[in-house]
């Protein structure tokens, strides 16, 4: 009885493993944002080629969703995750150490290790504890956040005490300490490859579905306007009198408000078979949140928090979309392939598009009236993939 009450030590090891790999998956590349004025600076690079650091990482998210799962089914699980947490450390380190181009090549292969984690973790997890699955799942939603938000707030003090090279390269640490609690892990079996993995039929069936499309929007159009602000909402309130050390502060509470507000839609979720409403009101906070920025600059604090939030909350609700909207597993992994896959590469072009139209306009203001004006097209997306009923 005692082994049915108490988790196993590998059990333990498992799951502070897969927490410490969820640590892995944003702070990488939300860490750059504080640092990207320093970074612009060293290299000479204009606005829109600074976007490019964190749109790089999105184009590769979007590239490797598909390719992830297959990988698994050759390796393992196990030791896939284990190859992603390599890349991740060899890729911040790169980007850290040397000239421009190692700074846009380390920023590719870090994103490829994050890639495999997001496409492959919550499978494990399914795989391994499919009792506690919201839990789980919303335990390291908090952890992706709260270490991002952790990398985000010390970024700057840390350049100013060192170099900002030391700042950008301190997010390895994470990884290399995860590598080394993955290693019991790779002792056991390499593992099955995820529900639907191999399935290409199901992947191009999926396309034919407007739901699949509406929860591809609802995903796809909220990641653009995160990037966006993952990118720039330190410049923006940089330009409005914040210092760099309270840019990097406010950047990192977005990250941590964004991480508790899936705390709250999961628990939602799991009592609800409609999300009309939950994806309005998630809306509604987000877009009150880009408002406020907008006109009254000087309680950003607020505004900041009240984003973070909503938009958050609308990303938990859009990953919940695909396991409420399918009907199988392999459907699902079809449906998180087409949503990851278009999602993010849609999310691409907002770092590039809005610095490239900062140069243009030489001000802020155009980007966040954009920003707003996307959620408008969120928001329907939400109505349409919140009803409650499932694909085919």
């Amino acid at each position: 009885m005692v082994s049915h009450t108490f988790p196993s030590i590998r059990s333990l090891l498992l799951i502070a493993g897969i927490l410490l790999i969820a640590a892995n998956l944003r702070a990488p590349v939300t860490a750059v944002a504080p640092l990207l004025t320093d970074i612009q600076a060293h290299f000479r690079l204009s606005t829109a080629s600074a976007g490019l650091l964190t749109t790089l990482p999105l184009l590769v998210f979007a590239a490797t969703s598909s390719f992830s799962a297959q990988l698994s089914g050759r390796l393992g699980l196990e030791r896939t995750l284990f190859c992603g947490l390599c890349l991740i450390a060899a890729g911040v380190i790169a980007r850290s150490a040397g000239g421009v181009e190692w700074l846009f090549a380390g920023t590719i292969v870090s994103a490829i290790g994050i890639a495999l984690g997001n496409v492959l973790l919550p499978g494990l997890v399914k795989r391994e504890f499919p009792g506690h699955l919201a839990m789980l799942t919303s335990i390291y939603a908090l952890i992706m956040g709260a270490v991002a938000a952790l990398s985000s707030g010390i970024a700057v003090p840390l350049a100013q005490h060192s170099h900002w090279r030391v700042a950008l390269a301190s997010t390895a640490l994470v990884a290399v300490i995860s590598l080394l609690v993955w290693l019991p892990q790779l002792r056991g079996r390499p593992g099955q490859a995820l529900p639907g993995a191999r399935a290409g039929v199901g992947r191009i069936a999926i396309w034919r579905y407007a739901l699949a499309w509406q929860v591809t929007l609802f995903f796809g159009l909220n990641s653009f306007v995160y990037y966006v602000m993952i990118s720039w909402l330190p410049a923006i309130l940089h330009d409005n009198g914040y210092s760099a050390a309270e840019a990097g502060r406010l950047h990192g509470l977005m990250q941590l408000a964004s991480a508790l507000a899936g705390l709250l839609v999961i628990a939602l979720v799991r009592y609800g078979r409609d999300q009309r409403g939950a994806a309005l009101l998630t809306v509604a906070l987000a877009s009150a949140g880009l408002l406020g920025l907008l006109l009254s600059p000087q309680w950003a604090t607020l505004w900041t928090l009240l984003f973070g939030l909503g938009n958050g909350a609308v990303f938990i609700l859009a990953i919940s979309f695909v396991g409420l909207r399918a009907n199988s597993p392999s459907q699902a992994a079809a449906l998180s392939a087409m949503a990851q896959g278009l999602g993010y590469l849609l999310a691409a072009l907002g770092p590039t598009l809005t610095g490239y139209l900062h140069d243009l306009a030489g001000s802020w203001l155009p980007i966040l009236v954009t920003c707003l004006t996307i959620y408008l097209g969120i928001g329907a997306a939400g109505i349409l993939a919140g009803r409650s009923r499932t694909i085919g």
